[in-house]
């Protein structure tokens, strides 16, 4: 399921979500995602003990992910040919 050629990680924001970028590393190197570009930071009002990843919304050309642990949220681009459904199992892949 990796590929030798993988995909691009982008660094535009000095700060992350704990734990974060571990698993981008990872995720870039399934075949078809093409460029995971971390976003925007805010506070949530819940509370996460675990970091989670999950796809929230599809944009042009991939999706947009949601990475929350505690009470910190941060966007996740991610450029891929995947579909939805694949996506999800690479990211469960990837955290478990």
């Amino acid at each position: 399921m990796t590929q030798p050629d993988k995909g691009r990680l982008v660094w535009n924001h000095s700060t992350h979500v704990d734990g974060l970028i571990p698993i981008l590393e990872k995720l870039i190197k399934y075949t078809g995602i093409r460029t995971v570009t971390p976003g925007v930071i805010s506070r949530s009002r819940g509370h996460s003990p675990h970091l989670k990843l999950r796809v929230s919304v599809p944009i042009r050309g991939g999706y947009k992910a949601i990475a929350r642990q505690g009470k910190t949220v941060q966007e996740v681009f991610i450029v891929t040919d995947l579909s939805q459904t694949e996506l999800e199992s690479a990211i469960n892949t990837v955290l478990n």
